[in-house]
């Protein structure tokens, strides 16, 4: 047998059984060009899904996940309880959040490839990168010029009508 280890020298250099291209009897179908503009369409939904939810994940999550813990505090009278559920909360809420991206990003791979494009990779670490360059822009100009070390006019503290300063 060709395939044989004993036959070049102990290493299997062939292909692992089961990796053959896939063959059709017959030859696939196109769909029309309606078709495929329609696929098209719901590609480009599914990558703007993508990344909506890729923005989540820098803003909106990490919030709803501190809320959680204040309110968690505030029944329980426990800190430790409501930073250990903001934890939790977090990891629950961004994974779930990466899973949706990562399913939503193969449903975008299989209608591009519907719609006639050459597409065997998905875009989820080029939109994960984006939305994080975003993400981290927004961050920075919120802390440096609204509310940290930026202006003092801004970010004083206001007790009993006298502001001081941070």
């Amino acid at each position: 047998m060709r395939s044989d280890p004993a036959d070049n020298g102990g290493l299997f250099l062939g292909r692992r059984p089961g990796t053959a291209p896939t063959r059709f009897r017959n030859q696939l179908k196109r769909g029309g060009p309606s078709r495929r503009r329609v696929d098209g369409c719901l590609a480009g939904v599914a990558f703007a899904m993508t990344t909506s939810v890729g923005l989540l994940c820098w803003g909106p999550i990490p919030l709803t996940c501190l809320w959680i813990g204040s309110r968690v505090s505030y029944l329980t009278g426990s800190i430790s309880l409501g930073i250990a559920m903001s934890f939790i909360a977090l990891l629950v809420l961004l994974m779930g959040a990466l899973q949706t991206m990562h399913d939503i990003d193969r449903l975008w791979v299989i209608l591009r490839r519907a719609a006639g494009h050459d597409q065997r990779t998905g875009a989820l670490d080029r939109i994960f990168t984006v939305t994080a360059v975003i993400g981290a822009t927004i961050f920075a100009f919120w802390f440096l010029v609204i509310h940290g070390p930026g202006s003092t006019e801004f970010s004083g503290v206001q007790v009993m009508g006298k502001t001081f300063p941070r």
